[in-house]
C-alpha cells in the first residue's frame, strides 16, 4: 500500500495513492487516512440541521437525502480497495478535491448513476454551474 501522506503533498497524484480507510462526512465528502477530502464535480444533499451555517440542509428532504446519499457511499466503499486517482486543489473549506476508485468503481460516478449525488462542475476553485437544489425536487 502507497503512504497517502506522501502521495497527496504534490499538486498531483503521479501514481494512484490506496487506501482501505475511508470515512464519510456525507454523501461528497470526508477523510481518507487523515485527510479531508471532497469529491470532484459533485455535490450531495446537505445533513446538517435546516437553515444550520455550516452544512445545514435547506429542507428537511434534502436532510434525508443526505442520510441516503452518506449511506449509499458507506456501503460502496465499505472493505473496498480505495483507490485516490486524481487529486486536485484544496476547496474553499481546506479540503483536498479527489477523484477515488472503491474496487475499481468511480465512486461520484457510482452516486451519480444511482441519483444519490448531482453533477456540480467547477474549474478550479470555480462552480462552471449552480449548485444542485435538493429541495425543489427536481
Amino acid at each position: 500500500m502507497i503512504a497517502l501522506g506522501l502521495a497527496l503533498m504534490g499538486p498531483a497524484v503521479s501514481q494512484p495513492a490506496r487506501s482501505s480507510s475511508i470515512y464519510w462526512s456525507d454523501g461528497d465528502s470526508g477523510r481518507i487516512n487523515g485527510t479531508d477530502f471532497r469529491l470532484a464535480d459533485v455535490d450531495a444533499p446537505e445533513t446538517g440541521g435546516v437553515g444550520a451555517a455550516i452544512g445545514g440542509a435547506e429542507c428537511e428532504a434534502e436532510r434525508k437525502l443526505g442520510f441516503d446519499a452518506k449511506a449509499f457511499m458507506v456501503a460502496l466503499t465499505r472493505n473496498a480497495d480505495l483507490e485516490i486517482t486524481r487529486r486536485e486543489d484544496a476547496d474553499r473549506y481546506g479540503r483536498v478535491v479527489m477523484h477515488i476508485t472503491a474496487d475499481g468503481v468511480d465512486v461520484a460516478k457510482a452516486g451519480l448513476d444511482s441519483g444519490v449525488l448531482r453533477a456540480w462542475p467547477h474549474k478550479g476553485s470555480k462552480a462552471l454551474a449552480r449548485k444542485p437544489d435538493w429541495c425543489s425536487g427536481r
